[in-house]
């Protein structure tokens, strides 16, 4: 068999990691400086529902976070393999009551974060050893970092931007919270968008205009979503809550006809599978193998539907003179930046999107095959089998990267799971 080699732990990967880290707690920061200020003033209603949105994202985030934990600990010699000459905070079965303890302080994920610092650093620090390790744990943070931005950040985004709709003003620490959130989200996306890339055998293919383009188009998308759903609900308040949940409803059963596998137990699918309606209700994303490019095409023909009601509602119910000196311009260019978000978003698929890569005469050769013809290939990395493997996000790699590119990933953890 061919073989593919999976890049090592980078110092870069380590300042992603650092830089995710800063922009985590200066989100925090803001949430609680916001949240303190509405309380402050008196503005308890607000308070509640900033208060809210923190803690069930959290939650959330500390349930995943504890279930790949308790995943991890059952996997063939992963304690050893994660200890091994490795400094890590987040592994051993003397620490499960205490690890337990911070997760139900909601410090898991914080916690998480210090370890993932902390081995990429010694990573560095000592030349390579514990890469596979790094790489793991890396993996995991960029998908609990996604999934906490789209149940925070987002929902934050779109209650900042109501607040000031409805007051037609904003204080300092408003568009500070607006801005935090904004880049927050605008990260994230990047930094999925880079671990999912690094399970790819031709990460170095991958440079940073491919990145500024993933991360505009998902800013043109989700931009005007969040505007949208804003603008409706700063005209009709009490019917955005029943939108969301009619849409949650539905793309969570949707989720679910489409057999995702990303958990390990029927708890934690349930739980990814609510999630994913969730992100969908804000932006796109990817949960199974197959003709990719149907469901995204039903997707954003609902969504741009959808978006549209909710565009042409505020219109016909806003307050003329209140909204007198931005209302045309937003009705104007809301659907622009939509249009020119799917552009990018075919630009990217037709320029920077990883095709078929396979490994011929041991070089990497990019070809082009239908769907679902895939060649064996054999993972290998620095010419040891890859044992530390994240089947979690590996399977999401495969199912974004639906080509022969996901060849490479299942045989990865094939062999990962054999050996």
């Amino acid at each position: 068999m061919n073989c593919v080699t999976f890049p090592d732990y980078s110092l870069l990967d380590l300042f992603f990691t650092v830089f995710g880290v800063c922009t985590y707690l200066f989100d925090v920061g803001s949430d609680l400086w916001v949240a303190t200020v509405f309380y402050v003033h008196g503005e308890f209603v607000w308070f509640g529902v900033l208060v809210g949105f923190m803690l069930l994202s959290s939650v959330v985030v500390q349930l995943f976070s504890w279930f790949w934990l308790r995943y991890d600990r059952d996997l063939k010699d992963f304690e050893s393999q994660a200890s091994a000459g490795n400094v890590v905070l987040l592994s051993g079965a003397k620490r499960v009551n205490l690890l337990l303890f911070l997760h139900v302080c909601q410090l898991g994920f914080f916690i998480r974060h210090i370890s993932a610092i902390w081995q990429g650093f010694h990573v560095w620090w000592r030349g390579g050893f514990g890469s596979d390790y790094a790489v793991y744990l890396t993996h995991d943070l960029s998908m609990l970092r996604l999934i906490e931005t789209f149940c925070e950040s987002a929902p934050q985004l779109t209650l900042m931007m109501y607040i000031m709709l409805r007051s037609n003003h904003a204080r300092l620490v408003q568009y500070i919270s607006l801005v935090a959130s904004t880049t927050s989200i605008a990260w994230m996306v990047v930094d999925y968008h880079r671990s999912l890339r690094s399970f790819l055998p031709d990460k170095d293919k991958q440079n940073w205009l491919s990145s500024v383009v993933y991360f505009f188009w998902n800013l043109f998308l989700i931009g005007p979503r969040v505007a949208t759903i804003a603008l409706f609900a700063s005209v009709l308040p009490f019917h955005i809550a029943a939108h969301f949940l009619c849409l949650w409803l539905v793309f969570a059963i949707w989720a679910c006809m489409q057999g995702t596998d990303f958990m390990d137990s029927l708890a934690g699918e349930c739980l990814y599978r609510a999630t994913v309606g969730l992100i969908w209700y804000f932006s796109w994303f990817n949960v199974t193998e197959g003709h990719t490019r149907n469901r995204s095409l039903i997707y954003h023909t609902f969504i741009i539907t959808d978006t549209s009601i909710l565009l042409a509602t505020w219109w016909l119910y806003r307050d003329a003179e209140m909204t007198q000196s931005y209302a045309l311009s937003l009705i104007i260019a809301i659907p622009l930046c939509y249009v020119l978000g799917l552009l990018l978003k075919g630009f990217y698929y037709w320029c920077f999107h990883p095709k078929l890569w396979r490994a011929a005469d041991l070089r990497k050769v990019a070809y082009d095959v239908t769907d679902g013809v895939e060649p064996s290939v054999d993972v290998q990395a620095d010419g040891a089998l890859v044992q530390t493997f994240n089947k979690r996000m590996g399977r999401h790699a495969a199912n974004f990267y639906t080509t022969n590119a996901s060849s490479a990933i299942k045989a990865n953890e094939c062999k990962a799971t054999n050996v």
